[in-house]
């Protein structure tokens, strides 16, 4: 518990009230005749209530995290599993990437399984039986069917670890069913918070502090609970403050009040009030004591987006009972949620029913998705954006006064006045502002008046009903939740799962406590595990590149030279800093050096096997291009575009080399792309004019080769990779236009600023089905 604010400083716990949910714990522990099952109450009863104590405070998606460190902990004080196997899970390093021999699992799924010791023989066995591995791989929920041959004899653990080399999207549901089978249901059952409880719970000297969310307000529920008890603010017994702009006085008055005569104070949003927190928080320690028993706080603030940022007191966090409340998730539950936001008579309001009522029910879903799009991560949008509940009921003012004052529907300005002012207003994106533009073309339309819209597959816009209607509507009609209903593909779950399960993993690889690490059987110290990693990358450190040498080759430096010649002083400068930092990092281990954060960041990224910030992991295979084109100077038969540290430059140098050739303006002037049916190998020199290119994977979508188009995905193929790409440049009015989806360019799935260029590729579908899809083509997956 101590250590949850690793995740998030307002993860604070104080021993005192750990104490008072201990002694409580023994108080309710069922009783037993002999002494081992007494003990074994007393244990459950203490675990059981320290984890709902506990699970309150946490946000969603920290919960599992909190859930599973605390069952591998209590399995490995029992010895039901062994260390080396648990951290062969968490650590999960996969150093080569080997080419799959059967067509189901991905190129790392089989370099994962070909890497395990503890499984020699795995591999051979899905070569030797493929169908029935298929069958297993392939399965909705592999987690709960059994394994093939005698890899179903396998320890829970060991199999977890075979599930997350062949399906790492589907370990959020196989932690949660080991939990379930080691600890009890109760442990993975969700629990509605009971805000009568937790006053009970509280004292004068136990606020209750609500950790806030987007979207959710549960200070309602405590004035609701206040008329039960007969504290209203009629009765002056409830002091009701949102702090920000000089509250901070009347707050003080009401504390010293409440605290005298028994109210309840509300203070909201606190983290508004920095300078202040201090003064409270010595309020707080001061009337706690002595005070009136029917005294109770009750505190809000929104988390910071950083831990830098974080700015709550320690004492108020470990002295509060913490609460996070959050918004209800998936299409169903938000659809539901944002026509709340109405009722009938607001139905009734507009002249023009049929239009008010189908735009306004179009609104809620645009609301819905661009909302709820958010869990896809990047794919879903590239920056995170805080659309709220007043987005969706402005607007619906909005879609009233133009109804009322134009006698036919004006689309374009509806969608216009929506997609770029009252959602827009938040994105800062091009490519984001983009895709809302795309969606309220696609919702908003005049055939949702015929009834001939749809909304998403299988489900259309409805026709003319009440309040009552399109709820029922909803619960009826709406298919079951999956990205589909926001215009994605199914493979954008599985990527959303991925990365869930591969943050989760990091996040408990980092809370193991430092001794238990073991480096390997030898039991090494972690000091001693990152010396040999430090020494071994400093051996394989390649030397810088000769500048001098290089340039003195260079006959004639055109723009294709210029680049090669900055490459290479970039890969200069990385290899320094990489070289200067382990040997800082060498004689801070040795004690000859203080130790400064970085080094202590560097460190601990050694020791979990991830790259340091500081450096990037492509560096053998760019070093490896930069000596082939060294030699000569001449352009690469194809050239690895992901190998650059400025992709840009070298898109741009192919812009610069045509425009002298043809003695064109560079301003006139754009690239255009033709996708190959062959690969890398294939090519033995460099086209007269322009570059080939590789290295490019597309998500969202794929490359179908045969006809030369954008193609759905296949499921479970996330990123499959680009054939080689013939890229040259053209004058802008000789560009295709028609039957072309604009594609983005990024370096990594991050997307957002790694953006590089764009590239038209031919489409036969129209573009809307690759914008929502969030299609892209990235330089490394």
């Amino acid at each position: 518990v101590n250590d949850l604010d690793k995740i998030n400083p307002i993860y604070q716990f104080s021993l005192k009230a750990f104490n008072t949910v201990f002694h409580k714990a023994i108080v309710w522990a069922e009783s037993s005749e002999d002494l081992q099952g007494h003990i074994t109450n007393l244990i459950e009863a203490v675990t059981y209530s320290v984890f709902l104590y506990t699970n309150q405070g946490l946000f969603e998606k920290d919960k599992l995290t909190f859930l599973a460190q605390t069952m591998f902990q209590i399995l490995l004080r029992s010895k039901e599993i062994e260390l080396l196997e648990l951290d062969f899970l968490l650590r999960f390093t996969v150093e080569h990437t080997h080419k799959s021999s059967v067509d189901f699992l991905t190129p790392q799924s089989w370099s994962a399984i070909a890497l395990m010791d503890e499984f020699r023989g795995l591999d051979r066995d899905i070569e030797g039986s493929p169908k029935r591995w298929k069958k297993w791989v392939d399965s909705e929920c592999p987690e709960k069917e059994k394994f093939p041959q005698e890899w179903k004899n396998k320890s829970y653990l060991q199999k977890l670890i075979i599930l997350r080399a062949l399906r790492p999207d589907r370990m959020t549901y196989a932690l949660r069913n080991f939990v379930e089978e080691k600890l009890g249901s109760k442990y993975v059952e969700s629990t509605r918070m009971d805000l009568a409880k937790l006053y009970e719970d509280s004292s004068p000297a136990t606020p209750v502090f609500f950790v806030l969310s987007p979207g959710v307000d549960p200070l309602k529920d405590v004035e609701t609970l206040g008329k039960k008890l007969g504290f209203t603010i009629d009765s002056g017994k409830f002091h009701n403050i949102s702090l920000g702009q000089g509250q901070e006085m009347v707050a003080e008055e009401a504390l010293e009040e409440a605290a005298t005569h028994g109210h309840w104070v509300i203070l909201q949003n606190v983290h508004l009030v920095a300078k202040w927190l201090g003064t409270l928080e010595k309020l707080l320690e001061q009337y706690s004591k002595g005070s009136h028993s029917d005294f109770r706080v009750f505190i809000s603030a929104e988390p910071a987006p950083t831990p830098e940022e974080h700015i709550i007191p320690q004492g108020i966090l470990e002295n509060s009972i913490k609460i996070t409340s959050e918004p209800p998730t998936g299409v169903l539950a938000n659809l539901h949620a944002a026509l709340y936001n109405f009722d009938q008579d607001t139905l009734e309001l507009c002249s023009r029913e049929t239009e008010f009522k189908s735009i306004l029910f179009s609104l809620c879903y645009f609301h819905t998705c661009v909302a709820e799009r958010l869990k896809f991560g990047p794919q879903g949008w590239n920056r995170r954006y805080p659309f709220n509940t007043g987005d969706l009921t402005i607007c619906v003012n909005v879609l009233y006064n133009y109804l009322e004052a134009h006698t036919k529907v004006l689309w374009e300005d509806l969608r216009y006045l929506f997609g770029e002012i009252m959602y827009g207003g938040h994105i800062t994106d091009d490519w984001d502002r983009k895709l809302c533009h795309m969606y309220l073309e696609e919702f908003m339309s005049p055939a949702m008046l015929e009834g001939e819209l749809a909304l998403a597959p299988g489900f259309l816009a409805p026709p003319n009903l009440d309040y009552a209607g399109y709820h029922k509507y909803i619960d009826e009609m709406l298919p079951a939740e999956s990205p589909v209903l926001y215009g994605l593909h199914p493979n954008a779950e599985i990527e959303f799962l991925t990365m869930t399960s591969e943050n989760l993993f990091k996040t408990l690889l980092e809370m193991q406590p430092r001794n238990l690490l073991v480096g390997d059987e030898s039991g090494q110290s972690p000091e001693e595990k990152v010396k040999n990693v430090l020494d071994d990358i400093l051996e394989k450190l390649p030397e810088e590149f000769n500048m001098t040498e290089i340039m003195q080759k260079a006959a004639v430096r055109n723009p294709y030279v210029l680049v090669c010649f900055q490459e290479c002083e970039r890969m200069n400068l990385l290899i320094r800093a990489i070289r200067r930092s382990l040997k800082q990092l060498d004689l801070g281990l040795k004690g000859e050096l203080t130790f400064s954060p970085d080094m202590e960041a560097q460190q601990s990224a050694l020791l979990y096997d991830s790259v340091p910030d500081a450096w990037t992991s492509t560096l053998p295979n760019n070093v490896t291009q930069l000596d082939t084109w060294t030699q000569d100077l001449v352009l690469p038969a194809v050239v690895w575009l992901s190998g650059f540290f400025n992709p840009q430059s070298f898109l741009t140098a192919i812009m610069q080399c045509t425009a002298r050739k043809n003695d064109w303006p560079l301003d006139k002037m754009c690239l255009t792309v033709d996708v190959t049916k062959k690969i890398r190998e294939d090519y033995g020199h460099p086209p007269r004019e322009g570059a080939y290119i590789c290295g490019l994977y597309m998500e969202g979508a794929r490359w179908d080769i045969q006809s030369g188009l954008i193609a759905e995905a296949r499921l479970k193929d996330l990123t499959p990779a680009m054939p080689v790409i013939f890229v040259r440049a053209i004058p802008i009015d000789r560009q295709e236009t028609k039957h072309i989806y604009e594609c983005p360019v990024y370096k990594t799935k991050t997307r957002g600023p790694t953006y590089v260029w764009t590239f038209n590729l031919k489409s036969k579908e129209k573009s809307a089905k690759w914008v929502l899809a969030g299609v892209a083509l990235l330089l490394a997956v």
